[in-house]
């Protein structure tokens, strides 16, 4: 049972070195050698966990799927409507990458030359897949406009979403994520909900911004 205990806080800290490396070098510039010397762990050790690159970011990427599907999973248990769930749920990752580096490397492997292996989805496609039933729960709730081209307004937020953490990696701390999601909402919300829907959304905002630096 020891032994076990061992190998797996062993994986989990050869998992958290090459995420932290993933996020800030980038997949393609980091090596087995710079994972193995940031974890402080033999060549040995990482080799018997995970037998190439690929699979440390495949492991990454089922971690924060896991992650984001509990986050989505506590999210619908609010009851609350669709925009307003679509808007915690950004919140949520925008959290998870702040206080963890497996999210953060997920944010970036989701752009890197990677193949994704069955059954896990590509990123992109579970967010995008995600931001269209919510964006189409909210038209039918009146919370946006009725006119609104649903597939377009789903890719791009979450180019949006994933682009202010991939342009502002190099140039401010990841802190920062959380105003620069709540400035993401305050410009879409006000091109996407009826006027008279607008401040309980904004609002929002505000708020779920607050959270995350009050927690």
């Amino acid at each position: 049972m020891a032994r076990q205990l061992r190998a797996e806080q062993t994986r989990a800290t050869i998992i958290t070195a090459a995420a932290d490396l993933f996020d800030r070098q980038g997949y393609e510039s980091t090596s087995l050698s710079d994972i193995v010397g940031h974890a402080k762990v033999t060549k040995g050790a990482l080799y018997f966990h995970f037998a190439a690159k690929e699979d440390l970011a495949h492991a990454i990427l089922e971690l924060q799927a896991m992650a984001a599907q509990q986050l989505v999973a506590d999210v619908e248990n609010r009851g609350c409507s669709s925009l307003e769930a679509l808007m915690r749920t950004t919140f949520g990752v925008a959290r998870l990458a702040v206080d963890d580096p497996v999210p953060r490397a997920a944010l970036r492997l989701a752009t890197a030359d990677l193949s994704v292996r069955p059954p896990l989805r590509h990123p992109f496609t579970e967010w995008l897949d995600f931001a269209t039933r919510k964006f189409s729960g909210a038209v039918k709730e009146s919370d946006v406009h009725a006119d609104l081209d649903v597939a377009a307004v789903s890719h791009s937020l979450v180019c949006f979403f994933v682009g202010t953490r991939v342009a502002g990696r190099s140039l401010e701390p990841v802190e920062r994520l959380p105003r620069r999601t709540a400035e993401m909402w305050f410009l879409m919300l006000r091109g996407l909900v009826p006027v008279h829907r607008r401040p309980r959304y904004l609002t929002l905002a505000t708020q779920l911004e607050r959270e995350i630096r009050a927690g």
